[in-house]
């Protein structure tokens, strides 16, 4: 008989990549949007009069672009963007940074640190024991990190120009054990309207206003149904926040609070790519109508021109 070699094949990522590629060459960014919604909202994308929050963050993938957004979303770039806007405290260690994974010397780092790709989403890997880790098996992935852009999937075009890279962050065992939440702030046209605190690893998350009355929505995670305390600087996280959402129509920005110590987590322009529904559906309603869709001229944000104001 012959020899025959036999090669494991992880079907699941197997598919996921032939499926990327296919929406890759084969779908519009308009088109792609339009399957996405329709799958996974239920009903059909207004692009020509869209009210909803969901509905208009599918359209301003398509009619909004400013380069500069590009840093805020890049895990390593965003870095000095936070050093200038709102102070280096508000960041975790950086350990290392690396353009290859070949660059990555395991040695050289502290026994309990995180793995993450730079340039786009859940793409982590939280070390506590560095010897008991398979690195060839996470160096396999994380090779394949890099070679994925996000953009793709979802039409993010946040995400489409970032270098790819891997970080080293600092370890925090509050973080890494879901004892901690993240308080996430959404903000239109430069001012915070609400957040809602949740946390990853329970799958948990409340809405709140800025006054921190509990809101009867939930999207993604169901509620945790208790009232949580209101941290004592989320107040100082609002104001942190609108130094950097100030120039934007619209922006999510992530807090930690940490033993009362607040630390900046990311930016997000897309929550849940405009793909995740609201229970009810009339908050979709009332948080797209925060966000004025005018304020895009020439897909660029102008919302002194369109208040009748010199530059």
């Amino acid at each position: 008989m012959g020899k025959y070699t036999f090669v494991s094949i992880n079907f699941k990522n197997f598919s996921r990549i032939i499926k990327s590629n296919y929406y890759r060459f084969f779908y519009t960014d308009k088109k792609l949007l339009k399957m996405l919604y329709k799958k996974r909202i239920g009903k059909d994308l207004d692009l020509e009069n869209p009210t909803t929050f969901n509905d208009k963050l599918q359209w301003l993938k398509l009619n909004w672009y400013e380069p500069i957004v590009t840093k805020y979303v890049d895990k390593y770039e965003v870095r000095e963007v936070i050093k200038r806007k709102i102070g280096e405290e508000y960041l975790n260690e950086l350990l290392a940074v690396y353009d290859s994974v070949d660059d990555i010397n395991i040695d050289k780092l502290p026994d309990k640190f995180v793995l993450k790709a730079n340039h786009s989403s859940g793409q982590n890997l939280i070390v506590i024991d560095k010897n008991k880790i398979n690195w060839d098996k996470e160096f396999k992935n994380m090779r394949r990190w890099l070679k994925t852009n996000y953009y793709w999937s979802k039409r993010e075009w946040v995400y489409k120009d970032i270098k790819p890279r891997i970080i080293a962050e600092k370890y925090i065992e509050d973080l890494a054990t879901g004892k901690e939440d993240v308080y996430k702030i959404f903000y239109f046209h430069g001012e915070p309207k609400f957040l809602y605190v949740e946390n990853d690893m329970k799958m948990l998350s409340d809405f709140y206003d800025i006054n921190w009355n509990k809101l009867n929505v939930t999207q993604h995670y169901e509620s945790s149904k208790t009232i949580r305390e209101k941290p004592k600087n989320i107040d100082l996280c609002f104001e942190l926040g609108k130094k950097l959402a100030e120039a934007f129509p619209h922006a999510r920005i992530d807090f930690y609070i940490i033993k009362g110590r607040i630390l900046f987590s990311e930016v997000t322009f897309f929550n849940w790519s405009g793909l995740s529904k609201f229970n009810p559906e009339e908050y979709d309603e009332l948080f797209g109508s925060y966000l004025d869709l005018t304020t895009i001229i020439d897909k660029r944000y102008t919302p002194k021109i369109c208040k009748g104001e010199s530059n």
